[in-house]
């Protein structure tokens, strides 16, 4: 028997919508913004604006996958993909990741290049990029942060941590800037992006780890199994439980699956208020989609919660 929250569905096709909106505007700044620094970064000689700026380029091809994985999502449920194609968020949060962790290691390699030769920089123009910068990059993080899920959702999250490393390096291409105004230190211009690169990767590391966790159908952060299983075997009628599985759909979208052994002389009426106890608890624990099956003492199970696939399988060849 199967239950499934629709006010929580509700709740979530809200979201996606406002997190979509959200993106397609912080794309758009983003996207502009990330040109007049590349320009700046060249003709001011800066490696710090220049990381900066490529760390841009990839929140702008982030940000753009992240909006088309949202329309992707979008798209109804059919016989072939029955969850319809909501891993697509997954997916871009994943490439994002991926994006942070090979950006941190150029930029890091490009910064040894240059302690060895530091080149001459233009400090005044650079600076000046660099405090417009971190203007358009405090903007992009407010929207991100006040339309969209950045907590919940991995899609979101990746984004704008992709955004906050850019502010980051903003902040760096600044303080490198004054160094080398005040005191002519222009090994601080690579030491930025040094420091950049490496809050880059660690974000980068993190997103990319979430979201292997995701696909592999690890159980969601947010969900406790102990609190589960002490909600169903303190349930009313609920004898034991076995099979279970916690996963998550896509962000924000938690389900759930097991076997519970009832009491084989209760009725319809009675088996469905059990489980509609077990609907309420349980969407209050983050789960917002369960498949239930009920057993009685009869039916052959094992004793252990979690499903052994491999002693199923051997006992199915036997």
């Amino acid at each position: 028997m199967e239950h499934s929250h629709t006010e929580h569905g509700h709740s979530h096709d809200h979201t996606h919508g406002a997190n979509k909106k959200t993106l397609m505007i912080a794309f758009a700044i983003i996207a502009v913004y990330m040109i007049i620094e590349v320009v700046g970064g060249f003709m001011t000689n800066s490696l710090a604006l220049l990381s900066d700026a490529g760390h841009m380029l990839s929140d702008a091809i982030s940000l753009g996958v992240g909006v088309l994985a949202f329309t992707f999502s979008e798209k109804v449920s059919n016989y072939r993909n029955t969850y319809g194609y909501k891993r697509f968020e997954i997916l871009a949060a994943v490439f994002n990741g991926v994006t942070l962790i090979l950006i941190a290691i150029f930029i890091s390699v490009e910064a040894i290049q240059r302690f060895k030769n530091p080149p001459e920089v233009a400090s005044s123009g650079m600076l000046m990029i660099a405090v417009i910068g971190l203007l358009v990059n405090i903007l992009v993080a407010w929207i991100l942060m006040r339309g969209g899920d950045t907590h919940e959702n991995l899609n979101m999250r990746a984004a704008f941590l992709h955004v906050i490393g850019d502010l980051f390096g903003s902040v760096g291409a600044i303080i490198a800037a004054i160094l080398i105004m005040l005191f002519g230190w222009e090994w601080t211009d690579p030491a930025a992006s040094i420091i950049v690169a490496v809050l880059v990767l660690t974000s980068g590391w993190r997103v990319t780890k979430d979201s292997i966790h995701v696909l592999m159908e690890g159980t969601p952060s947010n969900v406790k199994t102990d609190d589960i299983i002490r909600t169903f075997k303190e349930t009313e009628g609920v004898k034991a439980i076995h099979d279970l599985h916690i996963w998550s759909i896509t962000s924000g979208q938690n389900a759930l699956s097991c076997h519970i052994v009832v009491d084989g002389s209760l009725t319809v009426k009675e088996s469905q208020s059990i489980l509609q106890k077990l609907e309420h608890k349980l969407l209050h624990l983050g789960i917002g989609h369960m498949t239930v099956q009920l057993e009685n003492d009869a039916h052959k199970h094992d004793n252990s919660i979690l499903c052994n696939y491999h002693a199923n399988h051997e006992d199915h060849e036997h």
